[in-house]
């Protein structure tokens, strides 16, 4: 897994045995994201224009707003992002979160995440810098062995 640290563009790149049929579910759908991300629901219809929402478990507090960007399943998702979940981070400008995923050989696909347009979001940038390893390694673990990393 490559990563690059607080930067205005983070890239994060690793390969899950996997189809990308089974990626693309894992980031779309709240029971999958509900396990790896946070304990989050994710919530969106996922055609570009609309809403991107991601709740806390109990959908008390929206936690990540945003809008569908690009959708081509199952091989690229791309939205904007907005941290609610801080005050701080809450009144910065929207970045934009792209996932790209390709098949290689093997049973195996390539995952690549960029976290970009952080330039008026420097505390999203520093916050997310420390939260995407552990998020895309909990989904690797959780498509491989079908058990969360943590409990």
């Amino acid at each position: 897994m490559t990563t690059m640290t607080a930067q205005t563009t983070q890239v994060y790149s690793l390969f899950i045995r996997a189809t990308p049929e089974q990626i693309w579910e894992a980031i779309t759908k709240p029971e999958f994201t509900a396990k790896y991300f946070y304990g989050s629901h994710v919530d969106s219809t996922f055609a570009p224009g609309s809403p991107f929402n991601s709740w806390s478990p109990d959908h008390s507090q929206l936690w990540v707003d945003g809008v569908i960007e690009e959708a081509e399943p199952p091989t690229k998702l791309s939205h904007t992002w907005r941290a609610l979940y801080d005050e701080e981070a809450a009144a910065e400008e929207f970045s934009r979160v792209t996932w790209e995923i390709e098949p290689a050989d093997g049973g195996v696909s390539k995952l690549t995440v960029v976290h970009d347009r952080l330039e008026g979001a420097p505390k999203t940038a520093a916050s997310v810098a420390g939260g995407w390893m552990y998020i895309l390694s909990g989904l690797k673990t959780l498509l491989e062995t079908g058990e969360p990393l943590a409990g």
